[in-house]
């Protein structure tokens, strides 16, 4: 089925037809927006709190325990100038003597023993920590 043809260029409405008529078109459009609302509110308080703490602890030292030991004995060839024997640390001291003929004399050694000694101590230290709180507060209800 055709749809009937009409022929708009004749008299609209009784305008001549050389006048034309403006018909404006609406359309609607939407905007949107938001808006805050207060629904609450938090509150968040510290504080330090102070904790008085006591301990022991093993506190350790080292004391260097100096012997000086005469040997005052001839040597043909040097002993090493520093030796270990366990813990003992042994420095050779030596000097030349003379004689009708020159020889080494191994006059002393001295020797170093290293000793730990332990002496328990108390000790009292202030600690502090933070602890945090937080509430929530409501507003007033709008009717």
């Amino acid at each position: 089925m055709n749809a009937p043809e009409h022929n708009f260029q004749g008299n609209h409405q009784g305008l001549p037809a050389e006048q034309s008529q403006v018909i404006p078109v609406i359309e609607e459009k939407l905007v949107v927006t938001t808006e805050l609302v207060e629904t609450g509110s938090v509150t968040v308080s510290k504080k330090v709190v102070e904790e008085q703490v006591q301990f022991d602890e093993h506190i350790t030292s080292e004391q260097l325990l100096v012997e000086r030991k005469e040997i005052n004995r001839y040597v043909d060839t040097a002993p090493p100038a520093i030796r270990q024997e366990g813990d003992v640390t042994i420095i050779s001291v030596m000097k030349e003597v003379l004689v009708v003929e020159k020889r080494l004399m191994l006059v002393e050694e001295v020797h170093i023993t290293k000793q730990q000694q332990q002496t328990p101590q108390h000790f009292s230290e202030t600690l502090r920590k933070e602890q945090i709180s937080v509430s929530r507060n409501h507003p007033d209800q709008r009717g």
